[in-house]
């Protein structure tokens, strides 16, 4: 590849345009751009979108090349998915960080030249888009679902998928995820169709699914079985009104009723009583007790009255009861609570279901109450209870309500016929799997979550009452029982005519006879979920090898979503594989804010990822606050909350400044807690790294010819010095991604770049550069930094590792990658031959020092004058550590001459001293070039301000700990700095008696 000549690097900013073929996914300036209008920042996001496609297309050719043998090829493979996100929906920032690191483990493999797979794909939500089509249906079209055919339906969703479901890939690409987009997977395509039919039929083979009656989560609102995923447990301190979906009034929770069931035949005897949800009441079969709880052991045996019909109850004793609780009496309704279902089984009670599919109440209930939304039948038996002289009173009683994630409502417990998985045994290999080591955890402390999970795991509800999704492959024999039974007759196949075949053998009539109903119901989207990776990977006609698979799943804390998709896929896949599905999980942090808030659209804290990499007006934030659902207290909240955090909106951070921030974070341990300044922070570390290649390609010049690595040996010890600084910032780099930890990888990226190479090396460098003839080896050194530290950062920050790659001349004797995302990755084996341990700790001595000479330099305010400085050390051998970097010394110090002053020597007058240690003082020439008269008024002044500020925490006593640590730390510096400006008068003192009238420079 040709060197760009220098001709073509200018900008109107600081010489660099960027390439015709590479977006410019990061800012060019350090300062915020200004906003503008919507029109603009649609023009600027459609420009982005164009960029972002000559990207693609050129990594698509980068993709066909290297089908072939790269040089540096291993022959090992890494495969890993995306975990799919719902195609409703758009990634925020928990999305982000997942992409950063996928991407950045996967980038890392393709450069180490494994044979990499990243399967993009997007989960068909079943729920979530069949809410938003039937939304969109009635708006635009003023038609219910139940108004169109099922078929009609089905189109009108895909026809959505194909104008809105691309959100989100245009999301992933906008962060640079370099994903095998003609692997591209969608939960509802064809194969995956082809994989969950084929799961369902063999799992009901293998007896591990079957048909049943039981209770499960309900959304009365979606009229749908939903998963315990999908069901939030909000806490409640006490009474608190709620609005609900589908009810015509608040409804107040967080509230225990009492209630008195008389004692049959015993008119002055009753027992009370408590419950939170009086409108199960007409539901109730029986009450029970504690069998050794005294208040009730002379009615053991006794009847009581229903308080609403009057028909006769049982008094059951029961050890789950808990007498210590309210009265030691509760009231039982099998149909209605789990709990109670388990009660009710023991004892043989028959449940009654008072509550309908559409959170109505049931015939069951009798003629006042049939038809009414069960939250206004509550009020109605509230006040038949009080008429009947039954209600004993109302208090307040925190608790736990189950509310449906997806709609909003209260989740209700009904007896509903569906299919389930058997998960006990399937569990048991997934817990084992992680017990003996066959599958890690990463961080291990999940392990014992996972345990736990398994060893309470019960079956799976695979059942849910939509038309979107993968309709249950089991059809029901109209008109025909099994044999010595009654119940339904279901068959399950792969296609009709298999399901027609079995019911035939199974009836023992003629199969052309048989009426066969398929079960309308479709399956839980996480089963089809689970499945993912192997469908992806050509399951069920291809059995594929999984065993360097590396799903990364997003776990957040208190929930149960890791075993809601890991878990399912290795149970499924030890099932139906007879392999695990990967080998290792890898586990990250959820994001909340930099309050340590967890990020919510209630609290206006939610960040979406597309606003921090383009930047984004209050004004629109709040307008995306309004198109959502919040009611209108959530909004004024909301809306205060983001006024506060981003007055002036969200800058421009770019997307190599957004993932590089997200990485750096210990990703894999506690709540990583993000803010805009921290992203901003490293858009200017882009920039720092943009203004290092500008200096650098400028420094070599149009007819620069690079040596091989291998051939480079450092001419100075400063070049010895940076390379072996480069050597070990390639060992922590590839020590971070072998252990997954990228925070370990960011930090040795931002501290060889910024620390090591702008700061040190390129200012120490700069002088040498001058010199005629100039000497060859820091150009050389130049080019091998730029190269190999591009190299290091590529997999962080894709987009501005290629835009100045490419700039670079290529290395004589060997074709050059076609991209940066293809060139061999350094290792620390490759670069052992520059690494000098000890040569770095005698250097980070002269740090020492040129920390010294500037802490002289701000204190005596020496801004322009380059004085002279003498060292003097007690140790011969250390006279030698710095005799090899004289010259560094004075140009990173801002000084004139270096020399040294022997041992026992008097420093000449008129010198400032610093001590570096017990052995060495560092000497400044002061004299004629301070005035010390004005430098006292000034340091009188510095330090009559620092000394109040001492004063005032010398007076503040802190309430806690860890302010009090944070205060003697403050004390210590202010009292350190007190005493350099005490010792800084004293000299200038004797200065001005030594020499009253300074020389002018």
């Amino acid at each position: 590849m040709p060197h760009m000549p220098l001709a073509s690097f200018r900008s109107p900013l600081w010489g660099l345009r960027p390439s015709q073929v590479f977006p410019r996914s990061y800012p060019l300036s350090t300062q915020s751009k200004p906003h503008g209008s919507s029109l603009s920042r649609r023009n600027h996001e459609a420009k982005k979108k164009r960029q972002r496609e000559k990207q693609a297309a050129l990594e698509a050719g980068v993709a066909r090349k290297s089908k072939t043998r790269l040089p540096q090829a291993t022959g090992e493979t890494f495969s890993m998915c995306i975990p799919p996100p719902n195609v409703t929906g758009s990634l925020h920032i928990g999305h982000a960080l997942t992409v950063a690191i996928q991407d950045a483990l996967v980038r890392w493999h393709r450069m180490c030249g494994d044979e990499v797979l990243w399967v993009p794909g997007s989960d068909h939500a079943g729920i979530a888009t069949q809410a938003v089509v039937e939304k969109q249906l009635w708006k635009e079209q003023g038609v219910r679902r139940h108004e169109l055919s099922r078929e009609d339906f089905l189109r009108e969703v895909w026809k959505w998928k194909e104008e809105k479901g691309g959100e989100i890939c245009e999301q992933l690409q906008a962060l640079g995820a370099s994903l095998d987009w003609d692997r591209e997977c969608f939960t509802m395509d064809a194969d995956s169709s082809v994989a969950v039919t084929e799961a369902f039929v063999r799992l009901y083979e293998a007896g591990l699914l079957y048909r049943n009656q039981q209770l499960v989560n309900w959304s009365c609102a979606l009229r749908s079985a939903i998963s315990d995923i999908e069901v939030e447990s909000r806490p409640l301190p006490g009474r608190t009104e709620l609005r609900l979906p589908g009810c015509p009034i608040p409804v107040s929770f967080g509230l225990l009723v009492s209630v008195a069931f008389p004692v049959d035949g015993e008119p002055d005897t009753e027992i009370v009583v408590g419950t939170t949800r009086p409108e199960t009441l007409p539901g109730d079969v029986a009450v029970a007790v504690h069998p050794d709880d005294s208040r009730y052991t002379h009615l053991h045996g006794r009847q009581l009255r229903h308080p609403l019909t009057g028909q006769l109850l049982p008094l059951v004793t029961d050890s789950a009861v808990q007498p210590h609780m309210g009265t030691g009496a509760v009231k039982v309704t099998p149909a209605h609570s789990l709990a109670d279902a388990e009660l009710g089984a023991r004892h043989g009670l028959s449940p009654l279901s008072v509550i309908a599919e559409d959170g109505t109440m049931t015939s069951l209930c009798g003629d006042w109450l049939q038809g009414l939304h069960r939250f206004v039948a509550r009020e109605k038996i509230m006040s038949a209870l009080r008429e009947r002289g039954l209600f004993r009173g109302l208090q307040n009683h925190p608790m736990v309500l189950p509310i449906c994630s997806r709609s909003g409502d209260v989740v209700e417990y009904l007896l509903k016929s569906q299919w389930f998985v058997r998960c006990r045994e399937m569990g048991d290999r997934a817990a084992q799997a992680v017990e003996s080591g066959a599958l890690e955890l990463s961080p291990s402390f999940h392990q014992k979550n996972w345990q736990h999970w398994f060893s309470h795991i019960g079956d799976w509800c695979i059942s849910r009452q939509l038309w979107w999704g993968h309709q249950i492959p089991a059809y029901l024999v109209v008109e025909e029982q099994t044999k010595g039974d009654r119940e339904d007759c279901w068959v399950v196949g792969r296609t009709e005519a298999e399901a027609r075949k079995i019911a035939s053998e199974l009836t023992g009539r003629p199969a052309a006879e048989l009426i066969l109903q398929r079960d309308p119901d479709v399956l839980d989207t996480w089963f089809s979920s689970a499945l993912f990776p192997f469908a992806a990977l050509g399951w069920p006609q291809e059995t594929p090898d999984l065993t360097r698979f590396y799903p990364l799943s997003l776990l957040e804390t208190g929930s149960d979503l890791l075993f809601f998709w890991v878990g399912r896929m290795v149970m499924l896949g030890t099932q139906l594989t007879g392999q695990l599905p990967f080998s290792k999980v890898l586990l990250h942090s959820m994001v909340r804010d930099r309050q340590g808030r967890k990020m919510s659209k209630s609290l206006g804290n939610v960040l979406d990822p597309r606003d921090i990499i383009s930047g984004v007006e209050l004004q629109v934030l709040q307008e995306k606050l309004r198109d959502g659902n919040l009611d209108s207290t959530e909004l004024a909240i909301a809306a205060a909350a983001q006024r506060k955090d981003f007055p002036h909106g969200i800058p421009e951070c770019g997307t190599d400044a957004l993932r590089f921030t997200l990485c750096s974070h210990g990703a894999l341990g506690g709540d990583l807690h993000l803010s805009v300044s921290e992203v901003l922070s490293s858009r200017h570390f882009c920039n720092k790294i943009w203004n290092a290649l500008r200096f650098i390609l400028n420094a070599l010049g149009e007819k620069f010819v690079p040596q091989p690595a291998e051939e480079l040996s450092p001419s100075s010890p400063m070049d010895a010095w940076i390379l072996s600084r480069l050597a070990h910032t390639a060992r922590e780099c590839g020590r971070g991604f072998l252990a997954q930890e990228l925070s370990l990888v960011t930090h040795a990226l931002h501290h060889f770049w910024l620390h090591n190479l702008c700061d040190v090396y390129l200012e120490a460098v700069k002088p040498v550069l001058l010199y005629s003839p100039r000497p060859q080896g820091p150009p050389q050194v130049l080019f091998s930094c730029a190269d190999i530290g591009l190299r290091l950062l590529a997999p962080l920050m894709p987009f501005l590792a290629e835009e100045l790659w490419q700039r670079l001349p290529p290395r004589p004797g060997g074709s050059s990658a076609p991209s940066i995302s293809v060139a061999p990755y350094p290792t620390a084996c490759s670069l052992e031959h520059w690494h000098q341990p000890e040569l770095e700790q005698r250097f980070s001595r002269v740090q020492e020092a040129v920390q010294a000479l500037r802490a002289l330099r701000a204190t005596y305010q020496l801004t322009k004058a380059r004085p002279r400085v003498l060292l003097q050390s007690s140790e011969p051998e250390e006279q030698g550590l710095f005799e090899a970097f004289l010259e560094p010394l004075g140009t990173l110090g801002h000084c004139g001459a270096v020399g040294f002053l022997p041992p026992g020597v008097l420093a000449p007058s008129g010198w400032a001293q610093a001590p570096l240690n017990d052995t060495i003082q560092v000497y400044m020439e002061l004299q004629g070039l301070v005035d010390p008269q004005t430098h006292l008024s000034l340091l009188a002044a510095r330090r009559h301000k620092l000394q109040k500020q001492l004063d005032g925490l010398m007076a503040w006593t802190p309430s806690d700990g860890e302010t009090e640590t944070k205060r003697q730390q403050r004390l210590s510096s202010l009292e350190l700095e007190l005493s350099k400006l005490d010792k800084a008068a004293s000299h200038l003192r004797q200065l001005m008696d030594a020499c009253p009238s300074p020389r002018e420079l």
